[in-house]
């Protein structure tokens, strides 16, 4: 890949869907300053549990297809054009939740050699030459096999690009801060008679909840709620948004807060952004550096 933008930002995510849900706000606002947003999804998501019941009757194989094409709809809505499956489609099949016996599926991510899994990722990261890499922590936010696996994959790929001579400056994590996550469920215990679900999740329930001290970077995505709301969207066999686009669930019918403001974890590098506090731009600083 040729004439590539001086802004390239790589994310490794476990299923269609993780990315909107986690980053999308982040992604949509870089795609639209004109920076190289790369996704890679480790999975087509041919494990999980689909929500309205119209689509039911999907599984396997072809609720995998299903999910792809509601990847590629969500990536129109955040203005991103690079997206690809690892290694290639249904190279690596989903692992299902913790303990299933999908996980001991010889096809499964949870199966993989991280070390194989990690090489093609690598071809990519050769390829696009991101300075930022954006992941899970290594419980996976929440412990999914997947998203383990997806965290060891981006992690060892990383440590293979640098001995292959190219080392990405910044790695970060996904992550909320637990007072945001507290005032968020505090806002939606209030709203949420006026919702389309009867309960609501627990901050306990939010993927990479940690005390507030772990954040490094805050990325205002206000701007692009609207284009986040509609990714999530566009994978409706897995979440129903609320019309206000400020809740969402899954399909345990558990309504959660929509972040538009995402947090993150610096895990390799330095802060571009001197001072004290949080920084505000995953690429601060790095331009001049790359």
């Amino acid at each position: 890949m040729t004439d590539l933008p001086a802004r390239r930002l790589l994310l490794v995510h476990a299923h269609p869907d993780d990315e909107s849900i986690n980053n999308g706000a982040t992604m949509a606002k870089y795609a639209a300053e004109g920076a190289h947003v790369t996704l890679v999804t480790c999975t087509l998501g041919e494990h999980g549990e689909v929500i309205p019941p119209e689509l039911q009757h999907l599984t396997g194989t072809g609720l995998g297809e299903h999910r792809l094409a509601e990847l590629a709809a969500a990536m129109r809505e955040l203005g991103v054009e690079d997206f690809r499956l690892l290694g290639a489609p249904g190279r690596y099949e989903d692992s299902g939740m913790m303990g299933l016996a999908d996980n001991d599926d010889p096809a499964s991510l949870w199966q993989a050699d991280v070390d194989d899994a990690a090489r093609a990722l690598v071809e990519v990261i050769l390829e696009v030459r991101p300075q930022v890499l954006v992941t899970y922590d290594p419980d996976g936010g929440y412990g999914h096999p997947d998203h383990i696996q997806a965290h060891r994959i981006a992690m060892r790929a990383a440590e293979l690009a640098d001995e292959a001579g190219l080392r990405i400056p910044r790695i970060y994590w996904n992550r909320v801060p637990r007072t945001v996550a507290d005032e968020a469920f505090a806002r939606l215990q209030a709203d949420l008679p006026g919702l389309p679900f009867d309960k609501s999740a627990s901050v306990d329930d939010v993927p990479g909840v940690v005390d507030d001290e772990r954040i490094t970077t805050v990325i205002d995505g206000t701007a692009h709620a609207a284009a986040k709301a509609a990714a999530m969207r566009a994978h409706a066999t897995q979440i129903e948004v609320a019309p206000d686009g400020r809740y969402f669930a899954l399909s345990n019918e558990l309504a959660q807060p929509l972040f538009t403001t995402e947090y993150y974890e610096l895990v390799r590098g330095e802060s571009g952004e001197r001072g004290a506090g949080t920084e505000s731009d995953l690429f601060a600083g790095i331009e001049e550096a790359s």
